[in-house]
């Protein structure tokens, strides 16, 4: 006997169930990739004291490619048709070039709960992209609330900046959009694609790309680093930007983009006790009031009402 009932046009009640388990599903996915990614900073705050920045935020997608090409060579996944190359570049210049990068070069200037702040808005970013990608319209509540996070952010970073932003700052911020441009064009290419193999295919892909200047790097600057350094580059090149999205572009797939993407909101709060428990930096008052301020900014956006256009 079907369950599959039609009301009126309405779903049937198994379309229903599905959807219902999709949802949960995908939100414990993206779960378990944000707790991933909660080491990334405090990780990469590590890898940096001894070595060079770029080494750090390109070199990891290198080692990870390796991982990758075992992966799909072993499993005999099929080229991706050239329909999906566009995308996948994005996911390249967000997410393997973009974020790591600018967030290396950040963290070897700023420390890493500080950074956890600043990133604090990247799921409101990849809400935005999502739903502008889908065609829908943002309420003035959303807008409302997105101005009060980012202020709340600017703010946060003028008063730890003794009354100025610092380069710093600004060049994290660049990296939190590119993250959203790429988890939200990886998060649709998932679909079609499959979650693993996007970011195992975006990886592939950026080997031409970043092969050159990491070697460049290495025979510039050298790799001797302490085995504490080593061990954050090795998160960063085998959880953060590998592991991490076989979780991460599950959950967006199934649950939705964005809402699965504000799971992130957890994000700013565990990479501060990261940062605690391995860098031993000070979690301040300020530091606590600005997360939950972001936070709830954030979750309220995303509660308003959003029009199809």
């Amino acid at each position: 006997m079907s369950l599959e009932i039609d009301l009126g046009g309405r779903k049937g009640l198994t379309t229903i169930v599905q959807d219902m388990n999709n949802e949960t599903l995908g939100l414990i996915y993206g779960f378990i990739g944000v707790l991933c990614f909660s080491g990334t900073l405090p990780a990469t705050r590590i890898a940096v004291t001894n070595l060079d920045p770029t080494f750090v935020g390109l070199g990891r997608a290198l080692v990870a490619a390796a991982f990758a090409s075992v992966l799909l060579r072993f499993t005999r996944q099929p080229i991706p048709h050239r329909l999906y190359w566009r995308g996948l570049g994005i996911v390249v210049g967000g997410v393997i070039i973009g974020f790591p990068l600018l967030s290396a070069w950040a963290m070897e200037q700023l420390p890493a709960s500080h950074g956890a702040i600043v990133t604090g808005i990247l799921p409101l970013f990849t809400a935005i992209l999502a739903t502008l990608h889908g065609g829908e319209k943002l309420s003035i509540g959303f807008w409302v609330a997105s101005f009060v996070g980012s202020m709340t952010i600017v703010t946060f970073a003028l008063i730890e900046g003794n009354g100025s932003i610092k380069f710093a700052d600004m060049v994290l911020i660049v990296a939190v959009i590119a993250a959203a441009f790429g988890y939200a064009e990886g998060g649709k290419l998932a679909k079609i694609l499959g979650a693993w193999q996007v970011i195992c295919w975006a990886l592939i892909f950026s080997v031409p790309i970043l092969i050159t200047p990491v070697a460049l790097v290495v025979l510039k600057n050298g790799i001797d680093a302490s085995p504490y350094a080593w061990l954050g580059f090795g998160y960063v090149s085998i959880i953060s930007i590998f592991l991490a999205f076989f979780a991460w572009y599950r959950g967006l797939a199934m649950g939705g983009i964005a809402r699965v993407s504000q799971v992130q909101l957890l994000q700013p709060f565990l990479s501060i006790l990261f940062s605690a428990f391995f860098l031993r930096e000070k979690i301040t008052i300020l530091m606590m009031i600005t997360a939950l301020i972001v936070v709830m900014s954030v979750a309220i956006g995303r509660r308003q009402p959003i029009k199809r256009t």
